[in-house]
């Protein structure tokens, strides 16, 4: 498994994009480069000045600019833990452990005529977004199914929107498709090679079921609770077809091949 990092971090920005989500700008405190970090791959947060908080919290890399030395990390509101993290004043310093997991799949070249897919929901297109900066400086251009409650969850759209073609859900109908993200059309197009999802587990398994019925690859990026991120706690085991293994450390990504679902 590559190296891992205990690595104090400043925080350049935190901006609040939306009340449930902050999404806060790193670098080295030190001015030490970043270690090499692929998408999908995950950090462990130390939280400071939380007495209820003991542990570390598992966040999502959002995107890597290695031009600026920066790590971007997308902050969900999911308790105090978090709240004290989004709360954090520019210029003070977090303890962060990385990188940690496997990652995505990065598709070999471009196939011409098939599509890749990136598909999230909720904070779970956070890894998608450097995963999809990834894909396009390799030459291949991603396309992006993101699905929300509405318009005003979407997040990072013109982000996204940089990168490649971006469909969209909406619980509501307020943008894009109106209802369930595996009931989107372009789930019914034939030239979808493979799709990577990351978001709440019942539309994770939907999206399987989708990926299947047309004959398409697919990973997951599964969200089970961690601790420790070492593969040392044993909170965040999964069972696949080989048997229960660590998400922290044999995923969080996984091919839906090697899942039971």
């Amino acid at each position: 498994m590559p190296k891992k990092y205990i690595m104090n971090m400043v925080i350049v920005s935190n901006e609040a994009i939306h009340h449930n989500y902050s999404l806060l700008k790193l670098r080295p405190n030190g001015g030490e480069a970043l270690p090499e970090i692929l998408p999908g791959q995950f950090v462990q947060v130390k939280i400071d000045n939380s007495p209820s908080t003991f542990l570390r919290r598992p966040i999502s890399v959002n995107y890597v600019d290695y031009s600026s030395n920066e790590l971007w990390l997308l902050v969900r509101r999911a308790g105090e833990g978090t709240a004290h993290l989004m709360e954090a004043a520019a210029g003070s310093v977090i303890d962060v452990l990385l990188p940690l997991g496997r990652g995505f799949s990065m598709p070999s070249e471009a196939v011409d005529g098939r599509t890749y897919l990136l598909v999230g929901g909720g904070v779970g297109v956070a890894p998608l977004l450097y995963f999809g900066s990834c894909m396009k400086k390799a030459g291949i251009e991603p396309e992006f199914l993101l699905a929300a409650r509405s318009k005003d969850d979407l997040l990072q759209l013109d982000e996204f929107k940089s990168l490649g073609r971006v469909y969209i859900s909406t619980d509501d109908g307020s943008m894009g498709e109106h209802g369930l993200i595996t009931q989107n059309s372009v789930l019914d197009r034939g030239d979808i090679a493979a799709i990577y999802c990351c978001g709440p587990m019942p539309m994770m398994k939907a999206v399987a079921a989708k990926a299947r019925s047309i004959g398409a690859e697919c990973e997951v990026s599964l969200e089970n609770v961690m601790a420790c991120g070492l593969g040392a706690c044993l909170c965040c085991v999964e069972k696949t077809v080989k048997g229960n293994v660590c998400v922290c450390t044999e995923g969080p990504v996984f091919n839906i091949n090697q899942l039971t679902w």
